[in-house]
């Protein structure tokens, strides 16, 4: 039987992110997003639904996310859900929690605070690579962006996005 485990959401990051680093070296970085939802009720009501969820990054994505994102910028993040568990120091009881982990990002829009510059954006896999900058000019987005299934993340040259 066929199985599939992808999240894809579009928000604005809730905090600004903490790079952290494991034992062994990896960066490690949790933001959390607010993912917005408008709708109208049958009387003609329009109402807002907010969701927050929380999105974990590694390696290269993790510090590249650290030197970049602000709470308030919108991202666009593909990944996986993760079902974590563990038991709680203080009172001994099991605890639970449903993440996603990141697996692709682009920034989305200007940066707040910036002097616009459009989009830019970052995608790839957890094995760290090396640096390189390119400045690049998005096209005009009609509809939700998404990343390109065609080029590899190393062909791509988008670990600095700006």
């Amino acid at each position: 039987m066929a199985n599939v485990n992808k999240v894809i959401l579009i928000g604005n990051v809730t905090r600004d992110p903490e790079v952290k680093f494991t034992p062994k070296g990896s960066a490690v970085t949790d933001i959390g997003m607010a993912i917005n939802r408008s709708y109208t009720l049958d009387n003609g009501e329009k109402r807002e639904d907010v969701t927050f969820v929380e999105v974990t990054f590694w390696g290269r994505q993790a510090e590249t996310i650290g030197e970049h994102v602000k709470k308030g910028r919108s991202i666009y993040v593909e990944g996986r859900l993760h079902f974590d568990t563990w038991d709680d120091k203080q009172s001994g009881q099991k605890r639970s929690k449903l993440r996603v982990v990141g697996e692709n990002f682009q920034f989305l829009g200007a940066r707040p605070g910036g002097s616009g510059g459009g989009e830019s954006e970052h995608g790839g896999h957890y094995e760290p690579r090396e640096p390189r900058q390119q400045q690049r000019s998005a096209p005009p987005r009609q509809s939700a962006p998404a990343p390109s299934q065609s080029a590899s993340p190393a062909e791509e040259g988008d670990d600095i996005p700006f």
